[in-house]
């Protein structure tokens, strides 16, 4: 089996803390930034982190797939690692500080495995054109959730003045 590597990044506007907060908040903050295709995601150890393992099922183009990530920490503050217990294939979240720390640069990396050959070709192409939608709106979602997200691991609401 070959291993194939895809990435997609954002800046977003709120700090490296608050983009942690939420990527590493596998109760409330995560789980808010996914989009659709992934379903019945829950929680099974932990919720914070280092530690947590979670379950969900991905439906995209016509292909469902079940994952059971164990989550570790190898930066914390700055790096979350997802590595599945059923394929081994693995997600990093890293965060990097833009304009003094103000901002983040935020990057998912995920490396799987594909078949060899002319079929793991296809295989390649057909699976960055399904996580690049994917994974696009949850970053974007990362960033409008982050716009409202206190430290505290809640949603700041603005009063109306």
């Amino acid at each position: 089996m070959a291993r194939m590597i895809f990435e997609a990044a954002r800046t977003i506007e709120a700090t490296p803390a608050i983009a942690w907060d939420i990527l590493a908040d596998y109760r409330d903050g995560h789980p808010r930034i996914l989009p659709p295709e992934f379903r019945d995601y829950a929680v099974e150890r932990g919720g914070t982190g280092a530690g947590t393992i979670i379950t969900f099922v991905v439906r995209a183009a016509g292909v469902t797939r079940r994952f059971r990530p164990e989550v570790t920490a190898p930066e914390p503050g700055r790096v979350l690692l997802e590595t599945d217990t059923i394929t081994g294939d693995t997600t990093t979240f890293t965060i990097t500080p833009v304009d003094g720390g103000r901002r983040a640069a935020v990057r998912f990396t995920t490396e799987m495995a594909v078949r060899d050959g002319p079929l793991g070709a296809v295989e390649r192409a057909a699976t960055r054109m399904v996580l690049a939608p994917i994974y696009r709106r949850e970053l974007a979602n990362l960033d409008t959730l982050a716009r409202t997200w206190t430290l505290s691991g809640s949603v700041e609401h603005a009063s109306a003045g």
